[in-house]
Order: structure tokens, then sequence, then C-alpha cells
């Protein structure tokens, strides 16, 4: 077993487990994008940032690919790691604006207004799908292919493939699939954005992490002294 601590709170878990699996078994949220249970981690999304240590030597790692270790320090919402899971949510909207599952995030982060340009990708390279055909499907139909900006998702050479069984799963797995009416106005960008009660605690810069992680914000009133 490993002793490891979460948001000040003490914890043993078994080696081998990830802060991901660590802080959801302490009841913290964390969002996700890439990840997936029976899947195995990829951290393509970074949506899943913790900061890990202390003082200048604190950094952010993907809770989904970071292993436990003995003594560790995680903060799974400090102002650091909002910030950086906001911008991330906002590139991955800029992409795919026209993504439910993308949109829903955003909303649930207080995100109401789309900063960057709209490009109306049809993928955002998660590697959802690659995985479902590998490791559920085992069929290995589609992959990734290049590299960098030229980097894609398809079967080898563009060709029709004779192992894929047609059974759907990258498609129910895909969160650029899950489509919602968009707009192209940044102010129209996020459905339901205007509706959603930002945790003041962090917010309202009182305090450096969320003093409690109810669901959804109660948006309780907290002043300086």
């Amino acid at each position: 077993m490993v002793t490891l601590f979460i948001n000040g709170l003490k914890l043993q878990i078994e080696e081998g487990s990830t802060l991901l699996e660590a802080a959801r078994f302490l009841g913290f949220p964390i969002p996700t994008l890439c990840y997936m249970d029976g899947l195995s981690p990829y951290g393509a999304c970074r949506l899943c940032v913790v900061e890990i240590g202390e003082g200048d030597r604190a950094r952010l790692v993907t809770s989904c690919t970071y292993p436990v270790e003995e003594g560790l320090k995680v903060r799974t919402a400090s102002a650091r790691v909002l910030r950086a899971r906001k911008i991330i949510l906002e590139l991955l909207l800029a992409s795919c604006p026209q993504s439910k599952t993308i949109q829903d995030l955003a909303s649930a982060h207080q995100i109401t207004r789309q900063p960057f340009r709209q490009e109306h990708e049809d993928c955002i390279l998660c590697g959802l799908c690659v995985r479902m055909c590998e490791e559920q499907m085992m069929a290995k139909a589609i992959g990734f292919r290049g590299r960098g900006e030229k980097r894609t998702i398809g079967t080898p050479f563009d060709l029709k493939s004779e192992v894929c069984r047609l059974c759907g799963g990258c498609i129910y797995v895909c969160p650029a699939c899950s489509l919602r009416c968009t707009y192209t106005e940044p102010d129209k960008a996020i459905c339901g954005g205007c509706a959603n009660l930002a945790p003041p605690c962090v917010e309202k810069e009182v305090f450096d992490d969320m003093m409690c992680y109810m669901h959804p914000c109660v948006a309780c009133e907290i002043k300086k002294d």
C-alpha cells in the first residue's frame, strides 16, 4: 500500500494505482475527456491535470497516467489547476465547438464565451476510438497516422478495413460525434453557459483551493477578513 495526501486528506491505496483513481476513491471530482473506464489511460486531452508537490517545486501532471507515490501531496482543485483546465477547455471548444460533450464540460467550468477562433474540426485526437477498437473490439481496424498537425485517425491508406465489424463502438465513445447545434458568435458558442454558478471560493480569489466539493456549487458567501 502507498500513503499519500490528496487535498490534505491522508489516503492509503494499492501500489500501481493512478492519482485519478485515488482522487475518485475519496470522492474528489476530476473531469476527463480522453479517459474511459475499461480502456488504457492515454493522457491526450490533459483535462485531468492535478498539482503535485509544494512551493516552487509544485507542478501539473495528468492524473490518469501518473502513478501514486509514497508521501506525495496532491491538489485536485487549486487555482492553478482550475486555470489550466479552463484554458484546455477553451482550446478544445475552439477546435470542436459543435461537440455536446465539450460544451457541457466547458459550461460546468464556468466558460460562457469562446475566446479563440472556431475551427470546427471533426476530431480532437483523444484516441478513444482507437483504444476502443483495439482493446474492447479486438479489431485494430483504425489507428493514428502521421505526426504533429498532420496527425489523423483512420484505416491504413484510407482503404476499407477487412477487420471492421461495423460495431459502432468508435462512434459511441467519440466526443466529437456527440453533436449539438452551435453558433458562430462567440457569446453563443456554449449552450446553457449563462446558467452556471462559479465556485466563489476560488473564482473570487479568496482562497487558493476550493473549500468544498459540493456539486453543483451552492455559491456560498465567503468574505475576506
